[in-house]
């Protein structure tokens, strides 16, 4: 069921984003803006996998989209503030700064790549946007560690961007899949494989039926002619 939640305008043709959570099986949500203004809002495509959504409203009168910003760019110590609408809470502005970056292996999603922020981020919060002190959205505030303080996760601007395009266009999110089971090369695979620089990782098994296991027949096929 849906709940309540934030969110932030990306296009000012009115296409909203926010967390799947947020909108969970609805098909319409009720979006109140920040000139209190309530408007019906239509869910146009989730991906549960990343734990993004899009909503479109139709507003008389224009809408103002808050811009995207390179989230390559984020660097763990700068300022940050954090907007939505915990416990209810219309608007709340929150200043932290970036603790972390890459996080992965939350179980948070299927897909993780969260920036870690101290900006305090409660419920009520998903979906809402982390802007840099440019007024630029760097992150989409996802979740938090219930029993930690100062511990927040949002999901950068750039898989925002990439999911958010698909969505609009199509309704749905399209991945490639490659069909390999891979496990982190740790510094005593490493050294067992000879890999001298201890980076990527080890391809564990190739599942039969998929494109991994396809391309390796057609390769050993060339490789016997």
């Amino acid at each position: 069921t849906p709940g309540t939640g934030s969110g932030a305008i990306i296009d000012a043709e009115g296409y909203i984003v926010t967390n799947n959570h947020v909108v969970g099986d609805a098909e319409t949500v009720s979006v109140r803006l920040w000139d209190k203004t309530s408007l019906i809002g239509t869910v146009v495509g989730r991906d549960p996998d990343s734990d993004l959504a899009v909503v479109k409203v139709e507003s008389e009168t224009a809408l103002t989209a808050m811009p995207l910003g390179d989230s390559s760019k984020v660097r763990v110590g700068q300022f940050v503030l954090a907007v939505g609408n915990p416990f209810g809470l219309d608007h709340t502005v929150t200043l932290g700064v970036v603790s972390g970056l890459g996080r992965q292996n939350m179980n948070i999603t299927r897909y993780e790549q969260f920036i870690q922020t101290d900006a305090s981020i409660n419920p009520g919060n998903s979906g809402g946007p982390l802007f840099n002190l440019k007024g630029e959205i760097v992150g989409i505030n996802t979740a938090i560690i219930q029993a930690a303080q100062g511990i927040g996760f949002s999901i950068p601007s750039n898989m925002v961007q990439q999911i958010t395009t698909q969505l609009i266009s199509h309704g749905t999110v399209t991945r490639g899949w490659l069909g390999i089971g891979i496990q982190q090369l740790n510094a005593e695979l490493a050294e067992k494989l000879g890999v001298k620089e201890g980076q990527g990782v080890l391809v564990s098994d190739v599942f039969e039926g998929d494109p991994g296991f396809r391309s390796e027949e057609h390769t050993s096929e060339l490789q016997s002619h």
